[in-house]
């Protein structure tokens, strides 16, 4: 069983993921996620159906993962100083890592044969946008280890969210699925908000490309299904139709039977003008989703959270305080987006179970395609 798994927002990946490794009971079972906050939705949808996570299932984080079952095991075997050693972590986020010095303003990077300064920091910490590029290089200069050791640890390895995986992290799942029996990779393309890093390598598959990697580097190997995961089972019918728009290129998602609301009030999308803000927060507390915490729109009485961290959860109810260009494709849904936006946009559109609004200022009501009803209070 070797599958890459393409799914609609919130056709129930992680569900499907549990379900799946729950009927596994004599063998290792791996299931790593790129975010912390996915990993704790894992765990705890494991406890949800299950009441608790059984010893045979191990859940970490991608670089988690990379470190304590990759690394480690061998990190002596291309630099003899670091045999021994204890080493740590360094999440990089601001651009490339291995800074030199800069010269005339331009940065100067560390070289890969300035072996220790192009991989780990002064206190021995590796970076985390060079940690699979090093095991890579490891498994290069002896192929019988890493994953051959880890296929006699794990005998399934389950891989969610796997848009986020970017550049050497590509060639681990490659070998991942060329040593396994059984691997299952989830993921939504249109939900790429994050990236594990920015590495140039396989730089076409990023940015929800990650399907076209699979065709090009897995064909023959792995099973792409695009059907079992197409249905939501957590937004309305609106929102299904309207988010689809975002992203024509993949099929359009469809709202699950199960999501029978008929007898709830105020289901669907609806346009919040700026003056009905306050009493529509009173009325229905939803939860707030913002760009970034520099939004001048949320009201702290309510719960609030930025749009790229709401990924992988659902809320009953939405109010979103979208940036200009998205309010631009409120009026004319051709505009063109930046990815990152793009997909930023779709996760803030599908995280409503019953209602979605949007704020809007009064002014621009009049402008807004008529695809949603104003809320009138």
């Amino acid at each position: 069983m070797k599958k890459l798994m393409i799914a609609a927002a919130g056709a129930g990946k992680t569900t499907f993921l549990v379900i799946e490794a729950l009927k596994i009971h004599d063998k290792k079972v791996l299931i790593t996620t790129f975010t912390d906050e996915n990993v704790r939705e894992i765990k705890k949808k494991f406890v949800e159906i299950n009441g608790f996570i059984p010893n045979n299932i191990h859940i970490k984080g991608w670089f988690s993962f990379l470190l304590q079952d990759c690394l480690k095991p061998y990190q002596c075997v291309l630099n003899d100083n670091l045999f021994g050693k204890k080493i740590g972590f360094n999440y990089w986020t601001e651009g490339q890592s291995g800074l030199k010095y800069k010269l005339k303003g331009r940065p100067i990077y560390w070289g890969e044969k300035d072996f220790l300064n192009y991989f780990f920091d002064s206190n021995l910490s590796i970076y985390s946008d060079k940690i699979s590029k090093l095991i890579v290089r490891i498994y290069e200069k002896d192929h019988e280890l890493i994953f051959q050791r880890l296929a006699k640890i794990y005998s399934y390895i389950f891989i969610d969210e796997i848009q986020d995986l970017a550049g050497y992290d590509l060639d681990i799942v490659e070998n991942i699925y060329s040593f396994f029996k059984n691997v299952i990779a989830v993921g939504d393309p249109r939900q790429t908000t994050y990236s594990t890093h920015h590495s140039q390598k396989y730089e076409k598959y990023s940015k929800g490309k990650i399907k076209n990697y699979f065709l090009e580097h897995l064909n023959g190997i792995c099973e792409i299904d695009e059907v079992t995961l197409c249905k939501s089972h957590r937004n309305e019918q609106i929102i299904c139709q309207i988010s689809s728009q975002l992203f024509p290129e993949f099929a359009p998602s469809e709202s699950c039977e199960c999501c029978n609301d008929s007898h709830i009030e105020h289901l669907g999308i609806f346009y919040i003008p700026e003056s009905k803000h306050l009493s529509y927060l009173e009325k229905y507390a939803p939860t707030q989703l913002r760009w970034d915490a520099r939004s001048k729109k949320v009201n702290a009485l309510y719960p609030a959270m930025n749009i790229g961290s709401s990924k992988g959860l659902t809320f009953e109810r939405v109010i979103l305080y979208p940036t200009k260009q998205m309010i631009e494709w409120f009026k004319d849904d051709k505009i063109s987006f930046e990815q990152q936006t793009q997909s930023k946009f779709y996760v803030g559109l599908t995280r409503a179970k019953y209602s979605l609004g949007i704020l809007i200022a009064d002014k621009d009501l009049i402008k807004m395609r008529s695809i949603f009803p104003v809320y009138e209070y």
